[in-house]
């Protein structure tokens, strides 16, 4: 059985990055890792923050647009093996299709479009940890996700600098300074 969920934050920790699902009037959350361009993703349509060119995600939103197609909830349905899996429940003229997809792809869908979310009961049960284990006192990146997004993105584009990947970080820095144009520093 499937229960609507809130996307209660994302939180960096000693294995990676995790999105927190937590269920509707549950003690619990369920950590999703997910990699760091899925993370910047999420922060960024979380954040509504406005880009001059659209990300993959944005794009494929105005692909279904064009053909009137509408994201009409997520669903976090299945973990095997340690891997989370998810499906796009799409409408267009009545009808659904369920597709399947990441649970980062979903969400980041999901937070540009505000649509429902929702996780079987079985995947709380497994993988869901006490609210109570997490550190009340909100992060840098909850009081506030632009300047914790922009401090990441300086982080990754000195690393990669350092590593001679010009290309990626020729990348990180155009994403930066669309971040610096539509929010520049206080």
């Amino acid at each position: 059985m499937l229960v609507e969920a809130e996307i209660w934050t994302i939180a960096r920790t000693d294995q990676g990055n995790a999105v927190l699902l937590r269920p509707t009037g549950s003690d619990a959350a369920v950590p999703i890792f997910i990699g760091q361009l899925e993370a910047q993703s999420i922060l960024i349509g979380l954040g509504n923050v406005p880009m001059p060119r659209p990300l993959t995600h944005d794009l494929f939103l105005s692909v279904l647009g064009k053909f009137g197609i509408t994201v009409e909830r997520i669903e976090i349905t299945d973990l095997k093996d340690g891997t989370f899996y998810s499906k796009l429940i799409l409408g267009k003229n009545g009808e659904l299709i369920a597709v399947d997809a990441r649970p980062s792809d979903s969400i980041a869908l999901a937070v540009r479009v505000k649509c429902p979310v929702f996780i079987a009961e079985s995947i709380i049960d497994e993988a869901g940890i006490p609210i109570a284990s997490i550190s009340e006192e909100p992060t840098a990146q909850e009081k506030n996700p632009i300047e914790a997004e922009r401090k990441k993105l300086k982080e990754e584009l000195e690393k990669l600098v350092e590593q001679e990947n010009y290309e990626e970080a020729a990348r990180i820095r155009d994403l930066l300074k669309e971040l610096e144009k539509n929010y520049p520093e206080t």
